[in-house]
């Protein structure tokens, strides 16, 4: 009997150095092309991500038009979609890249249950990482906790070379596909492109044009200085072997910094997986006897972009607006919310959760437990970003700022980042500011100190 295959799409919608698809492309009674809108993930996902998805599916299905096979759609519990579409293709064999994260891992165990009593195999080939969590272990045998021996170690291990697309494949459907829900964005929100060419073609045009800057201008969000590639990494529309293997080809300072950067992100993945509870709870304990305060009007101002800090300001209207925030903002707002308004991290977690369209949790959880400090290589608790010179370090003459706040667009340079001080106080309609900077540091410290005895 010819061999029959599915491939079970989940972060990794692309076909170009895809190793569980080209193993499921192997088979030579032919691979249906799958994806199940699970609605454990569906339900939680705020409109960015919503949005995101069904546009990268969309791009999915266009390119494996291109080579004659269809993306098809199923809709519910995985354990029950991918058992029914591999019983309709009568596939022996459901290939996937594996799943690390707290709750894939589980449904994938679900799935592969479900099959085995059905007599189909459950294959992982490769993962989202350039090295799997889990790989790379310390001297005793432990996950790493610290990001600069993990990263010496991730580095030593290394990684394969990427693959091509399938050169060829028969390509199977189910009788009945459900159609990817279209949301409907907020008004104000707008997206960038979705998909693996899309994705490829922003990669090219910034290793060849902005990689080299990157050391130098990544923490300046008024400068287009950053390869905003975190959107296509999230949804697998390029994997970061892809990357690596391109900067293998440049020596420059940026290329350094950059292969750092896809290390912490690899770093944070690995964490999560040896320590999957971190999603939700605090890494370091001690830090959740912290008197914290109850969220209310002032989180909701804070996500809303209406604190009376500009930089904040900005930052969290840039993520309502689009989608994405720079990560040097990500930061300054993070350390606002936990030090300033003395708001547990999660509710911040939260926040970003439902409006980044790069969503992803180990890279978002973690780094706002670093802010927190009460994650990996925690930046000092005492270490509490002043939003004001923060704001003028980073965007001197205050164009980031202006831009995604319109009331301070007529502000000069010495004043954007202190509205309050110009004169005749703050432009009509933007708020003063909600809290005394230097009284919340004060305070911050004391509640820390509380903790800590």
């Amino acid at each position: 009997m010819p061999d029959t295959a599915v491939m079970w799409f989940r972060r990794d919608l692309r076909l170009a150095d895809n190793p569980a698809l080209l193993e499921a492309c192997a088979a030579d009674g032919g691979v249906l092309p799958l994806f199940v809108l699970d609605p454990a993930l569906w339900g939680p996902a705020g409109p960015s991500r919503r949005a995101y998805l069904s546009r990268s599916l969309s791009a999915l299905d266009a390119s494996l038009q291109k080579i004659g096979g269809r993306l098809s759609v199923a809709q519910g519990r995985p354990a029950e979609q991918v058992l029914r579409a591999a019983r309709e293709v009568g596939a022996t064999r459901v290939h996937v890249a594996a799943d690390f994260g707290p709750y894939g891992h589980r449904r994938d165990l679900d799935v592969e249950k479900a099959l085995a009593e059905a007599g189909i195999e459950l294959v992982r080939t490769g993962s989202p990482y350039a090295v799997a969590p889990g790989r790379v272990r310390n001297g005793s045998g432990e996950p790493y906790k610290v990001y600069t021996p993990f990263s010496r170690a991730w580095a030593e291990h290394g990684w394969r070379a990427p693959v091509d697309a399938p050169a060829r494949a028969t390509w199977l459907s189910l009788a009945e596909s459900v159609d990817v829900p279209q949301p409907e964005l907020p008004e104000g929100l707008e997206l960038p492109a979705a998909g693996e060419d899309v994705a490829r073609r922003q990669w090219r045009a910034y290793v060849d044009g902005g990689l080299e800057g990157y050391e130098h201008d990544r923490n300046r969000p008024d400068l287009d200085a950053t390869s905003r590639m975190s959107v296509h990494l999230k949804w697998g529309e390029i994997h970061p072997r892809t990357m690596l293997a391109d900067l293998r080809d440049h020596s420059s300072k940026g290329a350094v910094t950059y292969r750092r950067e896809l290390a912490w992100r690899e770093f944070y993945a690995d964490v999560l997986f040896a320590r999957p509870d971190s999603a939700r709870q605090y890494l370091r304990s001690e830090l959740a006897r912290m008197p914290y305060a109850e969220p209310g009007d002032q989180l909701t101002a804070w996500c809303e972009g209406r604190t009376g800090f500009p930089i904040v300001d900005a930052g969290m209207r840039q993520m309502r607006a689009s989608g994405w925030m720079h990560n040097r903002v990500r930061m300054i707002v993070a350390s606002f919310l936990v030090k300033d308004l003395h708001v547990e991290w999660q509710h911040g977690a939260r926040c970003f959760m439902h409006w980044l369209a790069d969503g992803d949790l180990a890279s978002n959880q973690h780094g706002w437990q670093w802010v927190a400090g009460s994650g990996t290589d925690p930046a000092p608790y005492f270490r509490i970003f002043n939003p004001t010179t923060q704001g003028e370090k980073f965007d001197p003459d205050g164009s980031y700022v202006r831009r995604w706040v319109p009331e301070l667009r007529d502000l000069d340079a010495k004043h954007v980042h202190h509205p309050a001080d110009a004169p005749g106080g703050p432009p009509e309609g933007y708020p003063a500011p909600m809290v005394d900077h230097k009284a919340e540091r004060a305070e911050a410290l004391a509640r820390y100190e509380h903790a800590r005895g």
